[in-house]
């Protein structure tokens, strides 16, 4: 049957352990699969990819000359993290954002870490997304990131190791609502294989993530979601959410700053802003501040933020903790903030600025994964091993102009996942990101967007990059 031909491969498997035995925590759910004969399976995955298109739930790639809006792919066979095993990663994703947040603060403000010698000035001067103008602002609750997607992978021994985090404006918890809202639709006997922990208080949980920050307090503020607008590669999980919430979305021109207060534009006149979910970066939120061209945002709204009139999820300069060579240095901001080990450990990652480490990039190209320290999706990256010469001494070049640009890492040969293909089913790389919200309280998804690797043999997840996803389920205890 459907398990029958599965074979592992010389990593950590999910489903199976070493010896080729499925684990504890998916006897259930692969009995259950078992169960079901190829039509039976065959009739599932129609009617799974008729209601994703009836839903509209799609991603956009731009410059694809088929067409930029795709049905987002979504493999049905669920991943599972037993009980225990998610507390250790929720108890890890709480500490790091704690950390995150006390570090923006702290740059922002007093940079007692640059000052102590924990981190280096130049790396975060020489942030992209570091906002100089910024440095003295208040923020309401000192809070920046309020919304955060840390990825992680597991390597060869099954540890969970940090990738990176996403905390300007972090995407994909939408594919995590639908994918269980259509797993329930279209498999509802497979949940039978145990207690698994609902997903579907996130947009409550987001919402009173936002109304925490609401100006002076305001007790029914008015909340919404700036968007791009319908070309952006986000755009049906910000409809999605704006949905969810029941709150407004909007485009820049839909929004009015005046006297230093933001306005939404409706049939009634103007009405007041307090707090802008904004899916938007900095450099396209306001033409008088950041990018002269931008039509996207608000001319005046950075005004109203400094004024504290309006509050921003998540706030101006975030993205220097996004940097990927500021992730370099998260252990160390747990250890000077929280006087705490790392729950979570990272990839080592090597720093092109330093020149010992330079040179052993530049000696290592082909073996070493390389990324551009201010980029996302899966751009701006070289796998050594699976790059050509050209493109190799591409990044050569880039290094040696650009040095703070670049960091490098091991190949991680990260743990794969039964995945359905033509032909049954194959092992495909998966990673997870689970989504953190900042408020009163931590609040973390139980599980979050497994993505998943549809190419045979491809490390990359995203889904600019030919990647899918899956459900993910966390067990009760």
């Amino acid at each position: 049957m459907l398990l029958d031909n599965y074979r592992p491969a010389d990593l950590f498997d999910e489903l199976v352990d070493s010896q080729g035995a499925v684990r504890p925590y998916y006897r259930g759910l692969a009995e259950r699969l078992r169960g079901l004969n190829q039509e039976e399976l065959g009739q599932k995955l129609r009617s799974l990819e008729l209601l994703f298109m009836k839903q509209g739930v799609t991603f956009t790639v731009y410059g694809d000359e088929r067409g930029t809006e795709r049905v987002f792919p979504f493999d049905p066979f669920p991943r599972v993290i037993p009980a225990a095993e998610w507390e250790r990663i929720e108890a890890g994703l709480i500490q790091r954002i704690t950390a995150l947040n006390l570090f923006l603060y702290d740059v922002y403000h007093a940079q007692k870490i640059i000052k102590d010698g924990i981190i280096p000035k130049e790396v975060i001067l020489g942030a992209r997304h570091f906002r100089p103008e910024f440095v003295g602002a208040s923020v309401p609750k000192d809070a920046y990131v309020h919304v955060c997607g840390t990825d992680l992978i597991r390597d060869r021994d099954g540890r969970y190791l940090v990738l990176e985090d996403n905390g300007r404006c972090p995407s994909g918890v939408s594919y995590v609502l639908e994918n269980r809202s259509a797993m329930k639709r279209v498999f509802p006997g497979l949940f039978g294989a145990g207690a698994v922990r609902p997903v579907d208080t996130y947009p409550a949980d987001l919402l009173a993530t936002l109304r925490n920050v609401a100006p002076r307090g305001n007790p029914d503020p008015n909340v919404v979601l700036l968007t791009p607008g319908v070309h952006n590669s986000a755009y049906f999980e910000h409809s999605f959410l704006a949905r969810q919430m029941s709150i407004e979305i909007v485009e820049g021109r839909d929004l009015i700053a005046l006297d230093g207060f933001v306005y939404m534009r409706t049939a009634r006149g103007l009405r007041q802003v307090d707090v802008i979910y904004r899916r938007i970066d900095d450099d396209f939120l306001d033409p008088q501040v950041f990018r002269k061209d931008s039509v996207l945002g608000v001319p005046g709204l950075v005004d109203a933020v400094r004024r504290g009139n309006v509050a921003l999820a998540n706030a101006i300069g975030t993205g220097v903790a996004d940097d990927k060579v500021t992730y370099a240095y998260v252990p160390d901001m747990i250890r000077y903030y929280l006087c705490q080990e790392p729950l979570l450990d990272q990839v080592p990652t090597h720093l092109a600025w330093r020149d010992d480490d330079r040179k052993l990039i530049l000696d290592r190209l082909p073996e070493l994964v390389v990324k551009a320290a201010d980029e996302s999706g899966g751009y701006g990256m070289l796998i050594g091993p699976a790059a050509t010469k050209a493109q190799i001494e591409e990044f050569r070049a880039r290094i040696i102009t650009n040095p703070r640009g670049y960091i490098a890492q091991p190949v991680v040969r990260f743990s794969q996942h039964p995945t359905l293909v033509e032909g049954g089913l194959e092992g495909r790389h998966v990673d997870l990101r689970p989504f953190v919200l900042w408020g009163d309280s931590v609040k973390v998804m139980p599980g979050g967007l497994t993505r998943v690797a549809l190419r045979k043999g491809s490390l990359v997840v995203n889904s600019s990059q030919g990647g899918g996803s899956k459900d993910t389920w966390v067990m009760v205890a």
